[in-house]
């Protein structure tokens, strides 16, 4: 059908519509079959949700709000602009009935019923204010419709104690030197610069988050997190890798060196388009997706399998010859192919630890940040810093090729093979617990393990011997001294079979919650459990999801905050994951400090949060329509839409102290940060905050 026909039909129908109107007017007064109510949904001091609830008569149907053009008047509501609130997304509404209507000549979406509108708004003022906006809609039964227009509506608003507007700040410089302490909230006009309305704590007159930082600050930020991601786990087994391939061949200095930066440049540009890539393809939670799912982990586990064997001798790792001789003719063995190939492999890997990172940039971009190159300033620094100890890496076999090779370079090569398959496992755990297969538990883990570091041992005691070895007639002190190390570690690991918390390996190997024989958790459960926690009673997902041993609590928000309003007690909410290292460090490491463990389980409810946990389905009637119309339907996906939405974040862990009305206790939530006395502080401020509300 042409558009000069679609223009014609619509217009007819348009015409048909008006007559309609008029036929009604002339002759009677008609009531809407639809009847509308208004109500305001308080989440917090700083967030409400405006409710719009249509109820509508039998036989009648109410259109979507997202249809194509060419259809039926589609229901839209405008709110009127206002300094005392902003909207928060886009106005949401259930899943509507899908059909294709004759009349029309399309699929239609429509609501029988009941439907239910709900758009949030952020809370600008410290007193009560009003939202006013209109809308309009049609009704279609099966012989007629009826469009109506210039509906209006009207909620009255509680005002944000901790916020006032204040006057137009006419020097952008001025707001990049303001006080980052007690950072909360900035917006800023995109076409001017020069003016921005800050938000301000109304008791200390501190500024809060100012999102027009200068975009030096956000490349530097950026570049320095790039840096730390090399000490990650899921970034440092990557290490042994590259220079295993860089102390390939005989290249010169001029050729390693050449090979090198062309590494450098090949993480750099890898790094910005695969993100960029991934995101258009999946939406701004891709990297959390790259993360967490076990295919990803599990084609890692098999990369480095491969590599390790090859390590090992059994093959070499060559790419085609034919296709060498097309991409580089010049080059030496793997040429500018093959060291691409290891770039893309690093980048690829290393989003288990990067990607949350890079997703909280896109998450700041998509809510309104102020500049649009903030995503790819910050996604190029980090890219940068990321990249540097590589090339740095990389450059230094190039000067490890001129010396005389020989046995050492073999011995270096199965030292990295053992590793290989021992970093290897690491992703081979990551699969398993993304979903859920139940196949690598700790024990099994620690043991596997304890073997693969024990024959390293004998390896470097001369004990093992491999294709490309000399005769070992005596051993060097080096080899001495990393056997001691070796089998120090393994006998470090050994105590872990029986439930030991083995700390300097928390991010690595799997939770203690999978541990069949703990016997600390015996000596808890035997000793009996602490009176806070002795009536939680039935509560979701225990038989599939745990907290730390001698920690009890909820995973489900709703529970948690019931039980938090019958006890009256704050709620430490922790954002975490089956398949987070860090989150395993964090509670090894800090929640297990007796101070900090007092303060948790004495004072506080618990919930767990896992933002991985999409093994677990949800009931219909817990599915969430996101503000994009995207229905959620499992456990992990819920929690992370919520830590997303409602806090900005996506990364794990995340610490929130919230009261059971979802108000959250401190200026500052909690990230990664390993320092108990900065923790105990964190926990010690919400429950001052607590306190004082009197609940």
């Amino acid at each position: 059908m042409s558009n000069y026909t679609k223009i014609f039909q619509k217009s007819i129908y348009s015409i048909f519509l008006l007559l309609f109107l008029f036929s009604i007017n002339g002759f009677s007064q008609i009531k809407s079959p639809v009847k509308w109510s208004y109500s305001v949904n308080q989440l917090n001091t700083e967030t409400a949700e405006l409710i719009i609830t249509a109820k509508i008569d039998k036989g009648w149907h109410l259109y979507s709000q997202y249809m194509e053009e060419g259809g039926p008047i589609v229901t839209s509501f405008k709110f009127n602009k206002s300094k005392a609130y902003k909207l928060d997304g886009k106005t949401s509404e259930p899943k509507p009935n899908a059909e294709f209507d004759d009349m029309f000549k399309m699929t239609v979406k429509y609501f029988n019923t009941q439907a239910i509108f709900k758009q949030k708004i952020k809370i600008l003022s410290d007193k009560v204010f009003t939202v006013n906006g209109s809308f309009e809609y049609m009704v279609c039964n099966d012989g007629s419709c009826i469009p109506f227009q210039d509906n209006v509506f009207e909620f009255k608003i509680k005002g944000n104690p901790n916020a006032k507007e204040i006057t137009t700040v006419n020097d952008t410089a001025s707001i990049a030197s303001l006080s980052n302490k007690d950072n909360k909230d900035i917006y800023t006009n995109q076409s001017n610069l020069d003016t921005a309305k800050i938000l301000i704590n109304k008791e200390t007159n501190n500024p809060l988050k100012v999102n027009s930082k200068p975009l030096y600050m956000i490349f530097l930020f950026a570049f320095i997190a790039g840096l730390l991601t090399l000490i990650t786990p899921c970034v440092f087994p990557m290490i042994p890798m590259t220079i295993s391939f860089f102390m390939k061949g005989n290249k010169t200095r001029k050729k390693g060196l050449q090979q090198a930066y062309f590494f450098g440049f090949s993480i750099l540009m890898i790094f910005g388009g695969l993100g960029l890539l991934l995101t258009l393809l999946l939406g701004k939670d891709a990297m959390y997706i790259i993360s967490t799912h076990w295919l990803p982990n599990l084609i890692f586990f098999f990369i480095f399998m491969v590599f390790a064997l090859s390590f090992f001798g059994m093959f070499e790792l060559t790419l085609p010859s034919s296709l060498i001789n097309k991409s580089d003719q010049n080059a030496d063995k793997g040429g500018y192919l093959g060291t691409f190939f290891v770039a893309f492999t690093t980048v690829l890997v290393s989003f288990s630890c990067t990607g949350p990172i890079l997703g909280a940039a896109l998450i700041e971009l998509s809510s309104g940040s102020n500049n649009s190159m903030v995503f790819f300033i910050s996604m190029m620094g980090f890219a940068l810093g990321f990249a540097i100890p590589f090339t740095l890496l990389a450059m230094f076999p190039s000067v490890l090729n001129r010396l005389k090779s020989g046995s050492w370079l073999n011995t270096v090569k199965i030292v990295f093979g053992f590793l290989e398959i021992a970093l290897g496992l690491k992703f081979l755990s990551m699969a398993d617990l993304g979903a859920n297969w139940g196949l690598l538990d700790r024990e099994t883990f620690l043991s596997l393990w304890i073997v693969v570091f024990a024959l390293l041992g004998f390896y470097l005691l001369g004990k093992l011997k491999f294709k490309g070895d000399n005769e070992l007639e005596k051993i060097s002190v080096q080899r001495l001294m990393l056997s001691i190390v070796t089998f120090s570690f393994v006998i470090y690991m050994i105590p872990g079979l029986w439930g030991a918390p083995l700390k300097v390996l928390s991010g690595y190997v799997p939770p203690l919650t999978t541990q069949d024989f703990d016997i600390n958790k015996l000596i808890v459960e035997n000793g009996g459990k602490t009176s806070h926690v002795s009536d939680l009673g039935e509560r979701k997902y225990t038989d599939i999801l745990h907290l730390p041993t001698g920690f009890e609590g909820f995973f489900d928000l709703n529970e948690a905050k019931a039980y938090a309003k019958k006890v009256n007690k704050p709620i430490f909410v922790d954002f975490t994951g089956k398949t987070c290292a860090n989150c395993r460090e964090m509670e090894a490491n800090v929640w297990n400090a007796p101070e900090v463990k007092k303060i948790l389980t004495e004072n506080y409810v618990i919930v767990a949060l896992y933002a991985d946990a999409n093994f677990i389905e949800l009931a219909e009637n817990e599915w969430v329509t996101t503000k994009e119309g995207k229905v959620i339907k499992r456990l992990g996906s819920k929690n992370l839409n919520y830590q997303i939405t409602r806090f900005n974040m996506n990364a794990q862990p995340y610490y929130v102290l919230m009261d059971w009305n979802e108000n959250v206790l401190t200026k500052e939530n909690k990230a990664y940060d390993k320092t108990v006395d900065n923790f105990v502080k964190f926990l010690n401020e919400g429950l001052e905050v607590f306190k004082k509300q009197g609940k």
